[in-house]
């Protein structure tokens, strides 16, 4: 275990009221949960000081939530800035999910023509409007691997003066660990560390949404600025392109815990975690959280067939098992990225149905990343409505998906038991079952938007993506209308992927997918893949529980069962 870096912070609302003269008006806006601003409002007032503390993050939803009163409102207009250093629909972006909280009042947003960081908000009331202006204070900055974001920050404004930037302990604190991090001296050897642990403490209070699973959380949102800026750190680092997948940094581990009060930051590197915290046993069809391990490896052991397996960086073994029959074979896998739980589930109820057919011919590999799953199953003891994308990728740092016979050296691990299963089973169909943030998905202090996953910041429904060899374009079209007309069948899933379609095309604009049948999809020639056809599924689950969980686990079984059944009878047309 080495120390990186170390430190405590004095929290910028303690700051704000101990500088505080009497007879002063502020007006500021703070990385802070409503019920610590209003307390620091409070302890301002006692000082005789008049003070409005704003929600630096997502400024115009919280004064709407905070602040504007919507009674009698019949009408809603927002017109946002467009900045030449974000995204076009990046304020847009930000105000979600803002039309699905105020009523029956109609809400148009209207891009403007200049970039003033401010939203300007017209109300019609009794046939009567109001205007109004909601600051939206953003900074303009290099971060550390050299791109240019627009930013939210804090701010400050003193008696009615224009103001200026508040860098808040909540920035502070991510920057002065990211730059601890880069001034370390790595090596030059991939992996560079086992686990580089990143542990927080900071007091914001999670706010959740009536608007389906949608939550504000600013120590979510930490955890995934801190993950997914190391990631592009270490890519710079070894000289790969932003967004490179194939990177093996070392398990990447941001924990991020509420305090009383504390604002801490520590960053050391661990030892590789080799065990597993298992949650009780559950019936698998009615399973309402992400499964026990043990568990599952028995699930497994029933379906019977040929057992073969692989072994992670940690040491954990990766099960899978070849069921050989008279149909046309496919694969079917769970768990690449194992903070997406329903396709975990889904996979193991399809092999257990499939099983159960005379000429069933499949493989199941349903946690192909077992360090991932067991890093999940630990952080989720904190809180479990974070999306945790710290879990996403393997030990070593990489996406599975993207290790090859060629860049992974010493280190095929996980990924021998795809190209084991498609060298048993010939298979040359691949149903691997994924999710996606089921509530928004930010990062606050590098753009806002994640870079490179602008299309999954929002959810949009049950969405579907096919990846095909050229020439099999007719058999992927196929199975995407035979799947999405099944899918359909289910009662309440196109209502459930309309609702959020609706508010996706509110927030983002155009959605730049098509609709099968009342689904998202995208189909595209990719001949990375080894087998010729991948459907990959993509349920907005990651943090959802309950019946929520069992419904999104059953649209991943019927997905992989519906796949199975026309690509038998698109087979037969062929054979």
């Amino acid at each position: 275990m080495t120390s990186i870096f170390e430190t405590k912070l004095e929290r910028t609302l303690d700051t704000l009221v101990a500088s505080a003269t009497p007879g002063q008006s502020i007006d500021a806006w703070t990385f802070d949960d409503a019920k610590s601003r209003r307390a620091a409002e409070q302890a301002l007032k006692d000082k005789g000081v008049m003070a409005r503390i704003h929600s630096a993050h997502k400024p115009l939803l919280f004064a709407f939530l905070e602040e504007i009163d919507l009674e009698g409102v019949t009408a809603i207009e927002v017109r946002y800035p467009i900045h030449a250093d974000a995204p076009a629909n990046r304020f847009r972006l930000e105000a979600y999910p803002l039309a699905a909280l105020v009523g029956d009042a109609d809400i148009a947003f209207i891009a403007r023509e200049d970039d003033e960081l401010v939203y300007d908000v017209t109300l019609t009331r009794n046939g009567q409007t109001e205007t109004l202006k909601v600051q939206a204070p953003n900074r303009v900055h290099t971060d550390a691997v050299g791109e240019t974001n627009l930013s939210p920050t804090g701010w400050i404004s003193r008696d009615g003066a224009t103001g200026e930037r508040l860098e808040t302990d909540y920035e502070r604190l991510f920057s002065l660990a990211i730059d601890a991090i880069a001034n370390h001296d790595w090596g030059n050897e991939e992996p560079y560390f086992e686990e580089l642990n990143i542990a927080v403490s900071h007091p914001a209070e999670d706010m959740p949404l009536a608007v389906g699973d949608e939550v504000v959380s600013l120590r979510e949102a930490l955890h995934e600025d801190f993950y997914f800026s190391l990631l592009e750190l270490f890519q710079k680092k070894s000289g790969r392109p932003l967004g490179d997948r194939g990177l093996k940094p070392g398990q990447i581990v941001p924990e991020i815990v509420r305090s009383n009060g504390e604002i801490s930051v520590r960053v050391e590197t661990r030892p590789l975690s080799t065990g597993f915290r298992d949650g009780p046993e559950q019936e698998i069809d009615t399973a309402s959280e992400p499964p026990a391990v043990a568990q599952m490896s028995r699930l497994l052991s029933d379906i019977g067939g040929e057992e073969f397996d692989a072994r992670s960086r940690s040491g954990r073994v990766l099960s899978a098992h070849y069921v050989r029959g008279s149909d046309t074979a496919v694969m079917i896998s769970g768990g690449q990225h194992p903070n997406e739980t329903t396709g975990i589930v889904g996979a193991i109820r399809a092999a257990r149905a499939l099983k159960q057919r005379a000429g069933a011919h499949f493989t199941i590999s349903p946690i192909e990343n077992p360090d991932g799953y067991a890093l999940h199953q630990r952080l989720r003891v904190d809180n479990p409505r974070h999306m945790h994308h710290a879990a996403r990728y393997t030990a070593l740092g990489d996406d599975l998906e993207y290790r090859t016979l060629e860049n992974s050296g010493a280190h095929l691990n996980e990924k021998a038991i795809r190209f084991t299963a498609q060298e048993l089973s010939k298979a040359q169909l691949h149903i691997n079952l994924h999710g996606y943030p089921s509530h928004e998905w930010t990062r606050p202090l590098s753009g806002y938007v994640p870079r490179g996953f602008g299309m999954w910041t929002l959810p949009k429904g049950f969405f579907l993506i096919m990846r095909h060899h050229a020439g099999w374009t007719q058999q992927a079209e196929a199975i995407l209308d035979h799947v999405t007309r099944h899918l359909g069948a289910i009662p309440g899933i196109l209502d459930y992927n309309n609702r959020q379609i609706v508010l996706y095309e509110t927030h983002a604009g155009e959605t730049g997918f098509r609709i099968i049948n009342g689904f998202p999809c995208l189909s595209s020639v990719d001949d990375r893949h080894t087998v010729p056809l991948t459907l990959i599924t993509e349920y907005p689950d990651e943090t959802i529980y309950g019946d929520d969980f069992v419904t999104g686990h059953t649209a991943q079984m019927e997905t992989v069962i519906s796949a199975y059944d026309v690509w038998q009878t698109l087979n037969a047309c062929t054979a």
